[in-house]
């Protein structure tokens, strides 16, 4: 092929990808207004960015401004270092299957922050709570790591992810059962269920800060990611630690992942689901996939939250409920993908 004909190319692939991330920007602008406006109170884009500027009644200022912006940013801002955190372990893992729900990172930050609260050490809006679910979160992904080793195949990584998953589950389960008072079992129980449900600005100050640190030490690391996909040699000639970046890109997943966990429970797959959307449309340089991961994982956790508003119910749906029911299936998917595709590799 001709260095004319690889450069429109090249061109084509440029434009298709600004046009993906233009469209990505402009649908999770339009489920924020559609979050803001959703409701027992219906109130329209026009009434919602007019309550949201100091206008219009007082109720749709309290509505908007108190009650429902803090969920929206919480759910724009899980959804994103969700997908952000899968698309940097897929990256650093060259496996497409790793997810933090899949390595048990949630699970491990939810026993973190159970603990604290079941010993009374910290209630639902202390500091101490996402300190200790991201310390858990830490300790999760590095066992995992020290466990699989460096070049793991899928079979050890879903295997050591299961192992870790269903330690904390049960760790959880532990403190939940040896807890003396019935109230703080049955909050802890619903918490764990994940959900953006009556969260306030104080929760978004307990959040955020973990959050955003994670999501830029990840992005940090987007370069080395574009080399470790080379192969480690490679990357390692090209002047990237490997090592260094197993330990930043662990702490940047707990920083991001322990934030989320301590103010919304556990919701999964986001980070599973997210990159694979994008990767057809971006391509599969784990450079270029961050930060559309990020704005696709915002999307779903807003849509799924959207969703569980909306659906009629006798109760309220956790919206982690939603996105496990939806990423589950679509797990199992990429699993007989992958078994398709080894199986044609044998052949």
């Amino acid at each position: 092929m001709s260095i004319q004909n690889v450069m429109p190319m090249a061109d084509i692939a440029a434009r298709r990808r600004a046009g993906v991330m233009a469209a990505l920007v402009m649908l999770v602008a339009l489920l924020v207004l559609i979050s803001l406006g959703t409701g027992p109170v219906w109130l329209s884009p026009p009434a919602v960015a007019e309550a949201l500027f100091g206008g219009g009644s007082d109720v749709a200022q309290v509505i908007v401004r108190e009650i429902r912006l803090p969920r929206t940013i919480l759910g724009f801002a899980i959804g994103a270092i969700l997908g952000l955190s899968g698309a940097a372990l897929q990256g650093l893992l060259r496996n497409p299957l790793a997810s933090p729900s899949l390595f048990g990172a949630p699970q491990s930050a939810a026993f973190g922050a159970v603990l604290v609260i079941a010993l009374g050490l910290a209630d639902v809006r202390s500091y101490a709570l996402p300190v200790a679910a991201i310390l858990a979160a830490f300790a999760s992904v590095f066992v995992l790591l020290a466990i699989a080793g460096r070049n793991a195949g899928l079979l050890i990584l879903i295997l050591a992810g299961l192992a870790i998953s269903s330690l904390a589950g049960a760790a959880t389960a532990l403190v939940m059962n040896l807890s003396s008072n019935p109230f703080v079992v049955l909050e802890i129980a619903f918490w764990l269920l994940g959900s953006l449900e009556d969260r306030s600005f104080q929760h978004v100050a307990l959040a955020l800060p973990f959050i955003v640190a994670g999501a830029i030490i990840l992005m940090s690391q987007r370069n080395a990611f574009r080399a470790l996909s080379l192969g480690e040699e490679t990357a390692q000639s090209l002047g990237v630690d490997v090592g260094r970046l197993r330990l930043v890109v662990i702490a940047g997943v707990a920083l991001g992942v322990g934030g989320a966990v301590a103010v919304s429970g556990t919701i999964g797959f986001i980070g599973l689901v997210a990159p694979h959307l994008m990767r057809p449309l971006i391509g599969h340089d784990p450079t270029r996939l961050l930060i559309p991961s990020a704005l696709t994982g915002s999307a779903l956790l807003l849509a799924a939250d959207i969703a569980v508003r909306i659906i009629p119910s006798t109760s309220d749906i956790k919206v982690g409920v939603l996105t496990s029911i939806i990423g589950v299936p679509f797990f199992l998917y990429l699993i007989m993908r992958e078994r398709r595709a080894l199986g044609g590799g044998v052949t």
